[in-house]
């Protein structure tokens, strides 16, 4: 995949990979960041588009890349829309290998084989080319050092780095607090990336693991008719045999 064909996704992986120690920063919330990258990557292909706070597939024709047809299949088989923090928060973790293969076959970056403790065996990953990662880098300082809205590319990477914690490693330290803040505040220029950095966030704050009180099961009537373990027919029977002794 050429320079000019880079997806959101490869450019958030770029983006936290470390190139001193080969390993990506946040490694956790990465695969829910790569995720949402994907459905920023599949709108901006005119795939899918934003309903209110879900997800709806407006064109399942392929797009050519495989990760990305393998989740807009995924959603077209849903058949209906979903929420982005269900779709984000879903069964699919991983997404950061799998990347990492893919930016491999396309030469981006090289595995190098190593131990830990000189036992395990461990694999980073350095990029072939620092020059891409210099220039995804510097679109981002960019957008933060002038103020001008960025386009709505640089918009979603701003935010979903955002989102995934990357700020401290892009700009740490305290001279980095205020370009960590304005990267923060890149998030409303672009409303698909914003809703998908803010349903990130969600999952990792839990959001998306509370029940829906819509799809609470209701209680089984035999359940309902209890109390204390003691049917509730049988507690009226009693009171009303005792009011009677006591008429008595």
């Amino acid at each position: 995949m050429g320079r000019s064909r880079r997806t959101i996704p490869e450019e958030l992986l770029l983006l936290a990979l470390d190139p001193t120690t080969g390993t990506t920063a946040q490694p956790q919330s990465l695969d829910l960041g790569l995720a949402g990258a994907q459905l920023v990557e599949l709108a901006l292909a005119g795939r899918i588009a934003p309903d209110g706070d879900r997800i709806a597939v407006v064109m399942p024709r392929p797009t050519g890349d495989p990760t990305l047809d393998s989740a807009l299949e995924l959603l077209r088989r849903r058949g209906s829309p979903v929420r982005a923090v269900h779709w984000i928060g879903g069964p699919r973790l991983g997404l950061r290998q799998i990347y990492l293969a893919h930016l491999e076959r396309c030469g981006m970056v090289h595995a190098v084989a190593g131990q830990m403790c000189g036992v395990l065996p461990t694999t980073r990953y350095q990029a072939t080319d620092t020059a891409i990662s210099r220039e995804i880098r510097a679109r981002l300082d960019s957008a933060i050092r002038t103020g001008v809205p960025p386009d709505p590319r640089t918009a979603a990477l701003a935010a979903l780095a955002h989102a995934v914690g990357l700020g401290k490693h892009l700009y740490p330290g305290n001279e980095g607090r205020s370009s960590r803040s304005r990267l923060r505040d890149l998030i409303r220029h672009d409303p698909m990336g914003g809703l998908v950095a803010h349903a990130v966030m969600d999952v990792q704050n839990g959001v998306a693991a509370q029940p829906r009180r819509d799809r609470a099961p209701a209680a089984p009537p035999a359940a309902r008719a209890t109390a204390n373990g003691v049917p509730m027919q049988a507690r009226r029977t009693g009171a009303m045999a005792r009011a009677g002794v006591a008429a008595h």
